[in-house]
């Protein structure tokens, strides 16, 4: 079993930053894909980005390309998402997720394992 925690979310401005952890327990997720998902009000859970486990893949949502990185340290069990430049569109609960086996996917039914989730508010 592993355990996600989220952290680092709250209310930013228009054009600024934010970054996002999550701490992986329980068993090892070193050899996992990890990626972080959003779900805004009303609306479905979107992919947002993932991260291979030796961190030589990335993947990003065309709207957060440029503007997110997402980058992992296994010594931590921790994969981090760096967030600038940000958009009122950006707004939503943000998950990270663990994929055991397998490639990096957009699609969340293939992920393992979630966070509770921690909430990005941006303010025009």
């Amino acid at each position: 079993q592993v355990q996600l925690v989220e952290s680092g979310g709250g209310l930013v401005q228009a054009g600024g930053s934010l970054r996002l952890s999550c701490v992986a327990s329980g068993r090892t997720f070193s050899h996992s894909l990890m990626a972080w998902f959003r779900q805004a009000p009303g609306k479905e859970r979107e992919f947002v980005t993932a991260i291979s486990w030796s961190s030589e893949s990335t993947y990003y949502a065309d709207s957060v390309k440029g503007r997110f990185t997402i980058s992992r340290d296994n010594a931590k069990n921790t994969v981090y998402l760096q967030m600038n430049s940000l958009k009122p569109e950006d707004t939503a609960v943000y998950y990270c997720a663990v994929r055991r086996i397998g490639t990096i996917a957009p699609n969340r039914a293939v992920y393992d394992y979630w966070g509770q989730g921690t909430q990005v508010t941006v303010s025009s």
